[in-house]
């Protein structure tokens, strides 16, 4: 059995000192290393560069960074530095396009900032730390719904890292897993989440931090593990969802979702309400983030001349229909989504 799922073993983000811990998670598993950052450019470096990832991570490490704009750049009487705050926000929101929390937190800092008088500098640190605390909230309420829906169910496979790595700790599907596996023990399978190895470094890494089992399958396994009967749910968190349920998330998601529903697996996506657009009708208005080939390719490819080239999304998108359930901190709404996501927007 696990750790009490209250209790916190991983942490991606610190503030500290009136700056910002980031864990570089392109060293995990080896090397445990935090690098400090005082200004929101190299926060948005830190983001671009995959130091920090996972869509609440990323609206969370934004919203610190403008508040480390704003601490930077005040000076009473002097509208100089709201220009240059906006330049920085401008900078954070250029740095990953398709995880939408990322425009969620900024536009709530941008919202307070806008609604202060006086020194902003505490106001907005603060306001940063709570975007913070709530998402952790949130995914701890998520981990008690997902895991009241999956009662019984033995055998779990996840994708990519959606845990407390991604988040502000406790995590999105990994939090359902946390949360599930602290009421009775489970099978849990990770795939290695090719090309960055999130599943392989991140989350196999981090559920061992907790105490809980877990068993690493290459990707192109997954069809005969869902075939050997050994998995219930699919469970995987999300970078962006559509007004329809349609799900952006980690490349490979969309095929699991197919094969899921040729073996007769449920498929349960868990995000807090601020990762759903409802600006978007469906998954095809999504930007999809496409990385350098070289991420992909041998050395010996990359280089002028070569005649081999790379295709590197870092998304897909899984069609509504292939979803069994969303889970959020406000409630899980079931297939069909039709209705039912776009009535999380009054709740919000």
């Amino acid at each position: 059995m696990s750790s009490s799922p209250n209790k916190l073993n991983v942490h991606a983000l610190l503030w500290q000192d009136r700056q910002l811990s980031v864990l570089d998670q392109r060293l995990l598993p080896d090397q445990v290393h935090y690098d400090i950052y005082a200004t929101a450019p190299e926060v948005a470096e830190a983001i671009r560069s995959m130091r920090v990832r996972g869509a609440p991570a990323i609206g969370i490490a934004a919203a610190y960074a403008v508040a480390l704009s704003v601490q930077q750049y005040f000076v009473a009487d002097n509208v100089e530095w709201q220009y240059k705050v906006n330049a920085d926000i401008k900078i954070l929101a250029a740095s990953r396009p398709t995880a939408v929390n990322l425009f969620w937190a900024l536009a709530v800092m941008q919202e307070k900032l806008a609604s202060l008088q006086d020194s902003p500098v505490d106001a907005m640190i603060n306001t940063a730390i709570e975007i913070h605390q709530q998402d952790i909230a949130a995914n701890q309420q998520m981990g008690e719904i997902g895991a009241d829906i999956l009662a019984d169910a033995q055998g779990i496979l996840t994708h990519c890292n959606a845990g407390a790595l991604a988040t502000g700790g406790y995590g999105t599907a990994l939090g359902v897993i946390r949360s599930a596996y602290h009421r009775q023990a489970r099978t849990v399978f990770a795939g290695e989440t090719r090309p960055w190895l999130q599943g392989a470094r991140l989350t196999v890494w981090e559920l061992a931090k907790d105490n809980i089992p877990a068993t690493l399958t290459a990707d192109s396994a997954a069809a005969m593990l869902m075939r050997s009967g050994q998995v219930d749910w699919i469970i995987v968190g999300a970078d962006r969802i559509a007004a329809n349920g349609d799900v952006a998330n980690k490349i490979g998601t969309y095929s699991l979702a197919v094969l899921a529903q040729y073996h007769g697996i449920k498929v349960m996506v868990v995000a807090p309400v601020s990762t759903i657009d409802f600006t978007i009708e469906n998954g095809g208005q999504i930007e999809i983030e496409e990385r350098a080939a070289s991420e992909l390719l041998p050395a010996s490819y990359v280089q002028e001349g070569s005649l081999v080239n790379a295709w590197n999304p870092v998304f897909d998108v899984t069609p509504a229909e292939l979803i069994s359930v969303i889970v959020t901190e406000r409630g899980a709404v079931f297939n069909p989504f039709e209705q039912g996501v776009r009535k999380l927007k009054n709740e919000y």
